[in-house]
């Protein structure tokens, strides 16, 4: 049984490792950012009201955020574990995910937080060629994440769940750091 959380800024290569792991270790990964691009995609409710948020590159609202992975959490598929990306992006979204996980009489192994410098974030970000990525609303998604999800790093290695990571490596790197990472962690 595997429960995680993964933070790091937008371009730390959080979503390609929470990928290969999910897949490794047969859990769902679930990315905030995917079920909201999706939901843009299919103009469902959430997908209109979230997409005027992305496109000035600001968060989407915690109780948009907070629902949606409320949802995510009790579908049948998490039963055996899960692996959350981009959510939660802000302490009071870490308080409601807390109080929530133990509403259901679950809790999260570890918080692994995948630093990079900026200006390596800057140029993945921009090589990644997405249409909302130019090199204004990059730095400002920096500086949003800086702001708001910053303090979570704090709220973590309070609880004693935090785990740091150097994503500035090849990712084949990141990966076998993170295998015994959580070897240690979870085994």
């Amino acid at each position: 049984m595997t429960r995680l959380i993964f933070l790091g800024p937008p371009g730390a290569g959080k979503g390609t490792q929470a990928k290969v792991l999910s897949q490794s270790s047969h859990i769902p990964h679930i990315s905030t950012g995917d079920i909201l691009r999706s939901a843009v995609v299919q103009q469902t409710e959430l997908g209109k009201q979230a997409q005027a948020y992305m496109e000035q590159g600001e968060l989407v609202p915690d109780e948009l955020m907070r629902s949606m992975v409320k949802e995510r959490l009790t579908q049948s598929d998490t039963a055996q574990g899960w692996i959350l990306d981009g959510f939660p992006r802000n302490v009071a979204q870490a308080a409601f995910l807390e109080d929530f996980l133990a509403q259901v009489e679950q809790s999260c192994d570890v918080v692994i937080n995948v630093e990079v410098p900026n200006e390596v974030l800057v140029e993945r970000l921009l090589n990644r060629g997405r249409q909302d990525d130019t090199r204004s609303v990059v730095e400002h998604r920096l500086e949003v994440y800086a702001e708001q999800t910053a303090p979570l790093i704090d709220f973590y290695r309070d609880r004693q769940k935090l785990a740091s990571i150097n994503g500035n490596q090849s990712m084949e790197t990141v990966t076998e750091e993170l295998n015994q990472l959580l070897g240690a962690a979870v085994g």
